[in-house]
């Protein structure tokens, strides 16, 4: 094979179009057939005198080929043969691309898939309609308990009638206006029947990854967690020492941070603070600059793990 290799990779360097064949008669000397080991020990024993090289594909990862041996009772390789190998090359080469496209689709769907499994958080893809698409392990336990969030009908759902209104409200933003949630999404605080809160954030998906390749009819991935419990009196400053200390947030920014975290929308967010829906995101796009965070779920995420480090494993 290494032979083979630099013969080709020589021949490749010269630049020669890729539907032009290799013919070894055509391309190699009597002298260097006659000192060859690969002909002298593979190919002459078996009688072939000639082959040729119809290339499908080749990139820097992938070489694909047809490779056709001709025997001694029927001579060296000669027009009619290339010419035959011309009319099949369109053909294979096709044939061969939507194979390699297809597996490779596979793998990546299987890698997606696998990744979203190794969350903490549950994740649901949806269509506009809130019909669930995908989910990986977390969230399939969590629509099997029922507690927080529900499947009815195929259809995302929460525990109660408002927290479900405003999960489907969200959703349909996504997919109608992805500007309008200035890329940061939508959250929703969702209540377990017998206590407890998670919330729901809802990121729009044009363009991701996740759409393109694992659910092209998803148009939103649903988030659902939340940070662990966390002492009432020492939370609030251990959470603010982190990330001033950590990001170097200013004492306004940590404030930001650790209320749009909180779970409600940032509409009520820039009303408790008294801001201007305009100041909080510009204020917002510092503090996800800062942090190394694109989306306020990766700064909910950056908060619930801060949490876990304070109370240990």
């Amino acid at each position: 094979m290494p032979e083979i290799h630099a013969r080709l990779g020589e021949w490749f360097a010269t630049g020669a179009p890729l539907d032009e064949p290799y013919v070894a008669s055509r391309r190699l000397p009597p002298s260097y057939l006659d000192s060859s080991p690969y002909v002298q020990t593979c190919l002459k024993p078996r009688g072939i005198v000639d082959i040729l090289h119809q290339f499908l594909i080749y990139t820097p990862t992938h070489l694909s080929e047809l490779v056709i041996s001709r025997h001694l009772r029927h001579g060296p390789i000669t027009h009619r043969e290339i010419g035959i190998s011309a009319l099949l090359l369109p053909h294979l080469r096709r044939a061969v691309t939507i194979t390699n496209v297809l597996d490779a689709r596979s793998v990546e769907r299987l890698r997606l898939a696998e990744t979203l499994d190794l969350l903490h958080y549950g994740v649901v893809l949806t269509n506009s309609d809130g019909r669930i698409l995908h989910t990986n392990a977390r969230a399939k336990r969590m629509l099997d308990e029922g507690r927080f969030v529900t499947g009815r009908s195929g259809l995302l759902a929460a525990a109660t009638t408002r927290a479900s209104q405003e999960l489907t409200r969200a959703i349909r933003i996504a997919a109608r206006d992805e500007a309008a949630l200035d890329g940061a999404g939508l959250s929703v605080r969702l209540a377990g029947e017998s206590g407890g809160e998670l919330a729901a954030h809802v990121l729009p998906l044009n363009g991701s990854d996740l759409r393109i390749s694992l659910e092209p009819a998803a148009v939103a991935a649903v988030f659902i967690g939340a940070p662990p419990p966390l002492d009432p009196v020492h939370s609030k400053g251990t959470l603010e020492k982190f990330l001033r200390e950590r990001f170097g947030l200013s004492k306004a920014e940590t404030d930001i941070a650790l209320e749009v975290a909180s779970g409600d929308d940032r509409a009520m967010v820039a009303d408790r603070l008294g801001v201007s829906a305009a100041a909080l995101r510009n204020d917002l796009g510092r503090i996800f600059l800062k942090t190394g965070v694109r989306h306020l779920s990766g700064l909910v995420r950056l908060l619930a793990d801060a949490g876990h480090n304070q109370h240990g494993p």
